[in-house]
């Protein structure tokens, strides 16, 4: 640490997300040593106080904490690979997003170097790096987290999920896909309803009125998921959704508007229902996709 007790840490990658990182750092007082690909990205944090290297190697040699948020695993291993031999002894944090199986492999790479590894994922966008709104998930070596926790909490919210290094990308993942579900339905609506000239802001007000009035399925589901119950309590059930659900790719069709963002969902529920799960909720067709 330096005298003013701020970790000191290296920072490997400044597009907008490695940018927003080393600005938080340093607004939070801790040394930063920057470095990128492209060396004129690091005009903007040089300016703000970070020091740059010139190589990957200078980078790893300046501080015990380097932390990578690339574009890909791919890259940290392009960028990582010729300079291998810096990485040991050092407490690695890999920012990159990726997949579990991804993130397994790094740590085992890193730990044959004799590196220690600690993955990430980040649930944010750069600008809100350092503000509440932002928060990241880490798993992997719990001796990295614990010597890094107040450079990391300068990001934001810190949320540590255990040893496997693959459950911060897993949580990352799960959360892209219930966003992406989401972002889904919206577009569709707007779809629809822009197909006979409704204003999308003058719409807006009632999808995200009813899409609030809805989100109590996210906590009923996982409730009949703990509890391995799907049929109690049951409002609409799944063979009653399973029969209207046809409209929704027929009401397109009649406005001119592919179905094909909604209809996955479709021959999932038709095969529940045939397998005489028709009583459930429409969490039942997480059954299948179990592999």
């Amino acid at each position: 640490m330096t005298e003013h007790g701020k970790t000191p840490v290296t920072v490997l990658g400044l597009g907008a997300m490695g940018t927003a990182l080393v600005e938080a750092l340093l607004a939070a007082g801790h040394p930063v040593t920057a470095w990128n690909r492209t060396a004129s990205r690091a005009e903007v944090v040089a300016a703000k106080g970070a020091s740059v290297a010139s190589t990957i190697d200078e980078a790893l040699a300046a501080n015990e904490i380097v932390i990578a948020c690339l574009l890909d695993y791919d890259s940290v291993h392009e960028v990582l690979d010729p300079a291998a031999a810096g990485l040991r002894g050092r407490l690695f944090v890999n920012l990159t997003n990726g997949t579990p199986g991804q993130a397994r492999e790094m740590s085992a790479w890193a730990d044959g170097l004799g590196a220690e590894y600690l993955d990430g994922g980040i649930m944010a966008v750069p600008p809100m790096i350092g503000s509440p709104a932002a928060f990241i998930f880490y798993s992997g070596s719990g001796t990295v987290f614990g010597r890094a926790r107040t450079a990391l909490d300068t990001f934001g919210g810190t949320n540590y999920l255990g040893a496997d290094p693959g459950l911060a990308p897993l949580h990352d993942i799960a959360l892209l896909s219930g966003m992406y579900g989401h972002f889904i339905g919206v577009i569709q609506a707007f779809a629809l309803v822009g197909s006979a000239g409704v204003k999308a802001k003058d719409f807006a007000p009632l999808l995200r009125g009813w899409m609030d009035a809805m989100s109590g399925f996210t906590e009923r589901a996982a409730e009949q998921l703990d509890d391995g119950d799907y049929v109690t309590d049951v409002v609409s059930n799944l063979a009653m959704q399973a029969a209207a659900f046809p409209n929704l790719a027929k009401a397109a069709e009649e406005q001119g508007v592919s179905a094909e963002l909604l209809t996955p969902l479709q021959p999932l529920m038709d095969r529940r229902v045939a397998a005489g799960h028709g009583d459930e909720d429409l969490i039942g067709v997480i059954e299948l996709l179990k592999k």
